[in-house]
């Protein structure tokens, strides 16, 4: 939305909330803008869920995990969870044969991995960036 149409939801003219919104963004709670793309329509039709179990937990070895999962295209998320799992990724491929190929060549191969277990997302219910903020 535009400057102008916040402003007339939260009540207060355009120059005070642009200065608002740019304080709330130098102070970070802003990190970025984007586009919500449909995958489907760039022809990824697959969406994985996987999970990651690495053979140490050592901060230098999960740091090395994570930088090599940041410069993989197909790899969209990348949390650490505490339990049993030690990584879920969310990844996306054009189709199935091209997530086994990722899975063979990039992510089982990857340093430290002991095992991956992936769980092919059916549709999604609901898929909301942010947090919840009462007006």
């Amino acid at each position: 939305m535009t400057n102008v149409e916040l402003a007339k939801v939260v009540g207060i003219s355009a120059p005070p909330c642009l200065r608002r919104v740019r304080a709330l963004e130098e102070a970070g709670y802003i990190k970025s803008y984007h586009a919500q793309i449909d995958p489907s329509i760039l022809g990824f039709s697959v969406t994985v869920f996987a999970m990651v179990r690495l053979e140490s937990q050592a901060e230098k070895d999960l740091e090395v995990f994570e930088k090599h999962m940041a410069s993989l295209s197909m790899v969209r998320e990348c949390h650490m969870l505490a339990g049993e799992v030690d990584f879920i990724l969310k990844i996306v491929a054009k189709d199935w044969d091209s997530y086994q190929d990722f899975l063979k060549e990039e992510l089982t191969s990857a340093p430290n991995v002991v095992s991956v277990k992936s769980s092919l997302g059916i549709r999604s219910a609901k898929d909301e960036p942010g947090v919840p903020i009462e007006q």
